[in-house]
């Protein structure tokens, strides 16, 4: 089935705000299409496919990385898109490169590199995606980064404090000035959410540390489980709980796309401009808003803080911590690109964060084992 013209509020590639840096158009492919093509194609993409989502790497060749994660999230993204004639290429370019600055071993590496940079401007994985396509990423001749359209560029921004975003120019603008980013920004941020809620679910029952007996308390999963066990009677429980976490995403997607229609139809905007100035406009509604919350609460609670989680992220911690506390110590340990060109602490601290924040799971342990391990080298 084709797709339907972009809507007035979409963002047309035609009228985009353009590059930081000029370049001449594609004939073949959209600005937002060379985006989403960049990105696939850059260093940071590929070592997604090593990063902790909820799961170290090498716990499970079944568990989601940050990679599989990102598809998901584009994957929703991109049907609900299509839904709500907003630009599909554009919304899958955001979800594919919102977790590009992810640190390795998930929330816990972030919080730790965090901890370990507080002196120095601290760290934020969301910023740290935005630090990747604009300056970290080294592909072409003539600019750092990947050169990526403004629309892109904001929609990875998803949120951003006023000191830091009056440090980054035109893409944080609009958290000085109160306006909201496109809707296609709105939408991956919204597929996001759907995306690991409902994946961790799967990912956490596959680990064996939730149950179904405890997710039936959870009203969004019990009541696709029980009328899977009503249509389906003898089902085995793996492949009830895959029609049950298809049913969940299917009604999140429907309901999404239903009041977002709704509040668009409401506001009627004709133009970019008039979402931005618009309160937010792509959301679930106050029922299933909740029941998604409660979904995530329960997620935080029994999965995300459960000890083997916990013990392993502790583990993450000491290994994030202990490779800053050397490197910073020793600079002379690290390789020429990653030291600082002057005895700025500042900014061979910064160096060491993006180092240290590009490294995948399995490289961290095994630069840990190489500098801490005496029978490594």
């Amino acid at each position: 089935m084709s797709s339907l013209p972009l809507a007035a509020y979409a963002c047309d590639p035609g009228l985009s705000k353009g590059r930081r840096y000029e370049e001449q158009k594609d004939s073949s492919r959209t600005e937002y299409q060379r985006d989403r093509d960049r990105i696939v194609h850059s260093g940071a993409f590929r070592r997604l496919e090593y990063k902790t989502q909820v799961f170290v790497n090498h716990e499970g060749d079944l568990f989601r990385t940050r990679l599989t994660h990102s598809i998901e999230v584009a994957q929703i993204g991109r049907s609900v898109a299509r839904n709500l004639r907003l630009n599909e290429d554009l919304t899958e370019a955001i979800s594919l490169a919102h977790d590009l600055g992810h640190t390795p071993f998930g929330h816990a590496g972030q919080d730790a590199l965090n901890e370990c940079m507080k002196e120095y401007g601290g760290f934020e994985h969301n910023l740290q995606s935005l630090r990747v396509v604009d300056v970290l990423e080294e592909r072409y001749g003539t600019f750092d980064g990947l050169n990526l359209t403004f629309e892109t560029r904001e929609g990875i921004l998803k949120h951003c404090s006023k000191e830091d975003a009056a440090k980054l120019g035109d893409v944080g603008e609009r958290f000085l000035k109160d306006k909201r980013p496109s809707l296609e920004a709105q939408l991956a941020n919204v597929a996001d959410e759907i995306a690991y809620n409902n994946h961790d679910v799967d990912d956490g029952l596959r680990s064996g540390l939730l149950t179904v007996a405890q997710l039936t308390e959870i009203d969004l999963f019990a009541k696709y489980w029980f009328e899977v066990q009503k249509l389906m009677p003898g089902i085995n429980e793996r492949r009830a709980i895959y029609e049950t976490i298809r049913r969940m995403i299917g009604a999140l997607i429907v309901d999404l796309t239903k009041t977002s229609l709704k509040r668009i139809e409401e506001v009627d905007p004709q133009s970019i401009l008039d979402v931005r100035n618009a309160p937010l406009l792509i959301a679930f509604s106050d029922e299933m808003g909740e029941k998604s919350r409660s979904l995530k609460q329960f997620l935080f609670q029994n999965l995300y803080r459960h000890y083997q989680v916990n013990r392993m992220s502790s583990k993450a911690r000491r290994i994030i911590q202990r490779l800053f506390t050397i490197f910073m110590a020793e600079p002379q340990l690290l390789a020429p690109e990653h030291r600082a060109n002057s005895n700025d602490k500042y900014e061979q601290a910064r160096k060491i964060a993006d180092y240290i924040a590009g490294m995948t799971d399995r490289y961290a342990m095994r630069q840990y084992r190489k500098l801490y391990e005496i029978e490594e080298v």
